[in-house]
């Protein structure tokens, strides 16, 4: 039996474990960076109702009205399919779970000058990967750097529990919810060049700030992953998909989490 040629060093493997994170360098081929751009520049022309709902009209004083981002579009586009389930991501996924891995969310982030950064916050808040955990596979269309609004990630989260969020300042984030990181950690910026991919388990505190260019956007393929051995997950992000493309359909995970049941936790990450 051939032996599997394995993508991550042993370094990479203990600084995830440590760290909570890790970027791998040119998972993506220009070529694919271009489909990927090229399908969400066509899809960023017209409304899809109930995964991208942009105000055509919308003027410049928020620019996240004309582009929001495009929820689960692995659901309505093939190539957005095609990418969430991307075999050299699949393969440094079965990797860090040391099991295959199972496909729950895509999305694709505009990001456009101007716009507002996401409140810190932690992703397994949202989808509720039980037993084990989710992995985000966050794609550099664009590259992501302090100036546009890349990544920050607060290292050695990763094993930090799920904490219940406070309310985010919507003057600089787009989102509602914030979890503040513990005081003996600081908050990096995740610098990545186009077609890189930041990994990160779903306790990891993380978010971004805002895109302070005029002219740059900044472009990201970002989709969640389950272990295949997990039984349960949210709601909204079934039915899950294996590396071929067939459908999982997990338990739904009805507890509330540590904020309760009505806690609004179901908002989509």
């Amino acid at each position: 039996m051939e032996k599997q040629v394995r993508i991550l060093s042993e370094e990479q493997m203990k600084q995830f474990v440590e760290e909570g994170f890790i970027i791998v360098k040119g998972l993506f081929q220009p070529e694919e960076l271009a489909e990927i751009s090229d399908t969400f520049e066509r899809i960023g022309q017209n409304p899809v109702p109930g995964f991208f709902e942009p105000d055509m009209e919308a003027g410049t004083e928020d620019p996240l009205k004309r582009y929001p981002r495009v929820m689960q579009p692995h659901r309505f586009n093939d190539t957005a399919k095609k990418y969430m389930l991307h075999a050299p991501v699949m393969a440094v996924l079965r990797e860090l779970y040391g099991e295959e891995a199972l496909a729950a969310q895509s999305m694709f982030y505009y990001k456009p000058p101007g716009s507002r950064g996401q409140a810190l916050h932690q992703d397994n808040f949202y989808l509720q990967v039980e037993p084990g955990n989710c992995i985000a596979a966050w794609t550099a269309v664009d590259a992501a750097d302090m100036e546009n609004g890349g990544l920050l990630v607060v290292p050695r989260t990763g094993e930090h529990e799920i904490s219940c969020p406070e309310l985010a300042d919507s003057a600089e984030s787009f989102t509602t919810h914030y979890v503040k990181p513990p005081k003996d950690r600081a908050v990096v910026p995740a610098v990545m060049d186009p077609g890189d991919v930041l990994f990160f388990n779903g306790n990891l505190i993380h978010g971004s700030y805002r895109n302070k260019t005029k002219d740059r956007f900044r472009r990201a393929f970002i989709c969640h992953y389950a272990n295949a051995s997990a039984s349960r997950i949210s709601g909204f992000y079934r039915p899950l998909f294996r590396e071929d493309g067939t459908s999982v359909d997990l338990e739904l995970n009805e507890d509330g989490g540590p904020c309760g049941v009505e806690f609004d936790k179901a908002y989509p990450h």
